[in-house]
């Protein structure tokens, strides 16, 4: 039997989404899914698994990319900084721990604030009609660049992807690129520009742990990107 793969997954904040993530990563397969948070004080675990995800959420403190507006439009009415500060502390272990690592939504946006980069603290109304969750998530064509990581997961082009965000990033974190983006200019992924010597590392602005609620879960930026995530996590682990 196939030694069990351990991923561990930041908590974005309630059971039921943090749920879609759980049943998204498991599939049918040999995995364990174990919860990171502040909460539960268990930064430590973090050296003991396969892999680790950064969730969605809240939107990160602005301390995080060197500012101080906390009153932009669509701000939170609560910032969560101690999990801002134990996230940073999960992606600096996977880094030292060679771990593969998958970032999704905020996710994305921290791994991108600690390598230095800057968010668009709001995307304004014109592209919020086309990004923001108002219930459900939105729908909306995203580009994927060629030559890239993500178009070799992906192999397309462009299609379509669903959305729940007000921020985007600005300034590209040290070390990124950039390998999707959508019509009106919003950063939809990134990853390491060097890859060498590095673990796997994939950051996404969609959600593709709940593409299933809008039928989409057959779509490559979902089932694609989890099945070669899992590949990765088991490489990595066979290396060791």
């Amino acid at each position: 039997m196939p030694q069990k793969i351990k991923i561990g997954l930041t908590y974005t904040g309630t059971k039921a989404k943090h749920d879609n993530y759980i049943n998204w990563l498991k599939g049918e397969q040999n995995i364990d899914i174990i919860r990171l948070c502040v909460e539960d004080n268990n930064l430590a675990l973090a050296k003991e698994m396969d892999a680790i995800v950064l969730s969605g959420g809240v939107d990160a403190h602005p301390e995080s990319y060197g500012s101080n507006k906390t009153n932009y439009p669509n701000a939170p009415e609560n910032f969560n900084k101690e999990r801002d500060d134990f996230e940073t502390e999960v992606f600096n272990i996977s880094q030292q721990q060679q771990l593969p690592l998958l970032g999704v939504c905020r996710g994305m946006q921290l791994i991108n604030c600690i390598l230095g980069g800057d968010m668009v603290q709001d995307i304004g109304p014109s592209s919020n009609n086309i990004h923001r969750n108002d219930g459900d998530d939105k729908k909306h064509l995203v580009n994927i660049l060629p030559g890239t990581l993500l178009h070799t997961i992906t192999q397309i082009n462009i299609t379509e992807t669903n959305s729940a965000h007000h921020q985007a990033i600005h300034k590209i974190g040290a070390g990124l690129s950039i390998n999707a983006n959508s019509a009106d200019g919003i950063i939809e992924g990134v990853e390491w520009t060097d890859k060498s010597n590095k673990p796997f590392m994939l950051a996404v602005q969609w959600h593709p742990e709940r593409m299933y609620k809008l039928g989409m879960q057959a779509s490559p930026l979902s089932k694609n990107i989890r099945d070669y995530f899992i590949n990765q996590i088991i490489k990595s682990k066979k290396a060791k």
